[in-house]
């Protein structure tokens, strides 16, 4: 199957390299998107640019595809079974939730010079990053790119309603598959509450797995390709 990868903020398509060495022994056709304004020098990416990459990727798939998107990039992962329904086999959600219709799509953290560079790892103390170790983490603010002020307001815009027929499954990285349930029942997580086929999985992880636990994750990705999760 065609598993298309998208990473979260600040990352290009490499952030994948070691999932796509450990799926392709398994079968599958991995595609790592670098997207708009996330190392292709494309300042003034917008999200909507972002999200054409990623649509341009399902079109070329060879039948359906597997969606997966990392953290804020769950959004983008939900926009493209929004857009193309009929082409999505599945989307997986790792370490984050779609951003609802009419929201900003990542508006987390303080912009500078038209774009929201890395915070350092304040923001992420604690079960975030505990499994990254000095070098990793030089290795991630080295590689960092600033998000485009235009892909981070971007407003999420979502409007076919069979995008709840597409089955999910919400990987858990740093927090529980029952926490995340518990978010949902509270009303904190917008859209998969109407997902009509949802899955969880826990990867003891923290909010990088495909740095820190690549093989592992790509183990779980083919047993989403083949239906086969274990939760």
């Amino acid at each position: 199957m065609d598993i298309l990868l998208v990473a979260g903020l600040w990352l290009d398509g490499s952030a994948w390299n070691d999932v796509v060495s450990a799926l392709k022994p398994l079968g599958h056709h991995p595609v790592p998107i670098t997207l708009p304004g996330q190392g292709d020098g494309a300042a003034s990416a917008t999200l909507d640019d972002q999200v054409a990459a990623v649509l341009a990727a399902v079109d070329s798939a060879s039948g359906k595809a597997m969606v997966v998107g990392h953290s804020a990039a769950c959004g983008l992962a939900w926009l493209a079974a929004d857009a193309r329904p009929e082409k999505v086999a599945k989307v997986v959600l790792i370490g984050g939730f779609p951003t609802a219709d009419g929201q900003p799509y990542a508006d987390f953290f303080d912009l500078r010079d038209g774009a929201m560079p890395f915070p350092g790892w304040g923001p992420f103390d604690g079960a975030d990053s505990a499994d990254l170790d000095e070098e990793a983490r030089r290795t991630f603010e080295a590689a960092a790119i600033p998000v485009p002020e235009a892909v981070a307001k971007g407003m999420v815009r979502l409007t076919d309603e069979r995008r709840f027929d597409v089955p999910v499954l919400v990987v858990c990285p740093e927090y529980s598959p029952a926490q995340a349930q518990a978010w949902m029942a509270a009303g904190d997580v917008a859209e998969l509450p109407k997902a009509k086929h949802l899955e969880f999985v826990d990867i003891d992880s923290g909010h990088w797995p495909m740095v820190t636990k690549p093989v592992e994750l790509a183990r779980l990705l083919d047993a989403a390709a083949s239906g086969a999760v274990d939760g």
